[in-house]
């Protein structure tokens, strides 16, 4: 046996898939997510992994919520509260007895970037998830950081207008991109609020009330890359999600970016700017990732700079 069983847990769907220890996908598919309880949901794990026995060494999975990537702990579980305090190593690993690797799925995606896309051979960097919330993953000394309490990168939490008082407030809301799209398609008229290409075929035609909101989006995430900047001081920005598909995204933010710097005298002289450009990696990010999370540990050299 040489290959691994890799899961990326959604809410809506769980994709699976066999891979190598090089990233080569052997086989994948996906199935609607059990959510009615744990018992349940780890009876579908189980199914998919009895399909496979005898073909894998390990297992990894990538998962919503606060990850203790060291005790294989799930921690709220984002979507699937039900996950709240799965012990993983004891599930999986008791059952299987092959080594199991948790990774958040956030900071899945940034490791496989890390691997084999847009954050190989950075040393400092960002990966900046824009989906429902703002997820993603810090690079430091071209290792992946998790923090004290492993939620290091969860830059939803940072509170985005001080005057706030509730989460519309903070970067999760603020930097939705769920939430713009859904702005564009209640300004051009479209009644399916969550259609990406209506809204993105709106913003490339020039239509002025779209343009205006997608703009004004964008200049909240130059906003957000130039706070993580102070910190991190990164090389490279890595934009991810559905969105970063679009041409015109990381163009426009790298503009409204660009127009702050040249606002803020400061910013435009001593905050240098980081590459800004899309990830690699779209829907099986966080396989690659989450495989990638096991390798690291299965060869002693950890994913983790705290």
């Amino acid at each position: 046996m040489t290959d691994y069983l890799i899961f990326d847990i959604g809410g809506t769907n769980l994709k699976y898939a066999l891979l190598n220890n090089a990233g080569k996908i052997k086989e994948k598919g996906k199935q609607a997510t059990v959510k009615t309880n744990l018992e349940d949901f780890m009876q579908q794990i189980y199914g998919i992994a009895d399909a496979y026995l005898g073909r894998f060494q390990g297992i990894s999975l990538a998962i919503p919520g606060k990850i203790d990537v060291e005790q294989k702990i799930v921690h709220f579980g984002g979507s699937l509260p039900f996950l709240d305090g799965a012990n993983m190593q004891k599930l999986l690993g008791g059952k299987y007895h092959v080594p199991v690797g948790v990774e958040n799925d956030g900071k899945a995606a940034a490791l496989a970037e890390m691997w084999l896309g847009a954050l190989k051979d950075v040393n400092a960097g960002e990966m900046l998830t824009l989906g429902s919330e703002v997820g993603g993953g810090i690079v430091v000394n071209g290792q992946l950081i998790h923090g004290t309490h492993f939620q290091a990168g969860e830059l939803s939490f940072m509170r985005y207008d001080p005057a706030c008082k509730d989460w519309s407030g903070f970067t999760g809301q603020i930097g939705s991109a769920v939430n713009m799209i859904k702005r564009v398609n209640e300004a051009i008229g479209n009644s399916d609020l969550n259609d990406g290409l209506a809204a993105f075929k709106a913003i490339n035609s020039g239509d002025e009330k779209a343009v205006q909101i997608f703009t004004e989006y964008c200049r909240h995430v130059a906003n957000i890359i130039f706070s993580v900047q102070a910190v991190v001081d990164g090389e490279r920005i890595v934009i991810a999600g559905g969105i970063s598909e679009q041409p015109v995204v990381i163009k426009t933010i790298s503009k409204e970016y660009d127009k702050l710097a040249k606002q803020f005298y400061r910013v435009g002289h001593e905050l240098t700017k980081p590459e800004i450009v899309p990830a690699k990696f779209k829907n099986d990010s966080n396989i690659y990732g989450a495989l990638y999370a096991l390798l690291l540990e299965l060869n002693g050299e950890g994913n983790d700079a705290k």
